[in-house]
């Protein structure tokens, strides 16, 4: 199912399910203009076709202890399948390495870093991440403060662009 194939009701539901996860099945039925079983039936419809990754509470991670947030771009020695997939998975077993993206351009990889200090992080860098097996390089950026931090995809833009090929 693609989003071409998903009908207005979905695209609601999926909007407002992003907005607030936590919402009673009968108040999202209310706010997508349908009765709660086929509202429901249509949440484990999108949540089997893989529309629906999970449910997650956003936490403050500072508020937490975690006062760093770093991105750290990394280049590989080798871009062989079997070598990109060991890099990723073993970014899967750092706890610090919140985000894992291959990139396409000079770097290979972009991660996104929280650490409760300076200190705690530069001994995941030196000790991990930049010794492990097929890195070449890691340019390391602080994060200062946060402008926007919005996840999900913005439904407006997918409406209007619906509305436009219709």
């Amino acid at each position: 199912m693609s989003a071409a194939k998903l009908d207005p009701i979905d695209r609601m539901i999926l909007a407002e399910l992003q907005a607030d996860g936590r919402m009673t099945n009968v108040e999202l039925a209310k706010r997508v203009g349908i009765s709660a079983p086929p509202c429901l039936r249509r949440v484990r419809t999108l949540e089997d076709a893989g529309y629906i990754k999970g449910y997650h509470a956003t936490v403050d991670s500072r508020k937490l202890g975690f006062e760093v947030q770093v991105f750290a771009s990394v280049g590989l020695v080798s871009q062989a399948e079997a070598d990109l997939v060991a890099f990723e998975n073993r970014c899967r077993d750092w706890p610090l390495v919140r985000e894992c993206h291959m990139l396409n351009g000079e770097i290979d990889f972009l991660l996104k870093c929280v650490a409760p200090d300076l200190s705690t992080f530069q001994s995941f860098l030196t000790g991990q991440l930049t010794s492990a097996d097929n890195v070449a390089s890691v340019k390391t950026s602080l994060v200062i403060r946060d402008a926007k931090d919005e996840p999900g995809v913005p439904f407006e833009v997918l409406e209007a662009r619906m509305a436009a090929e219709a």
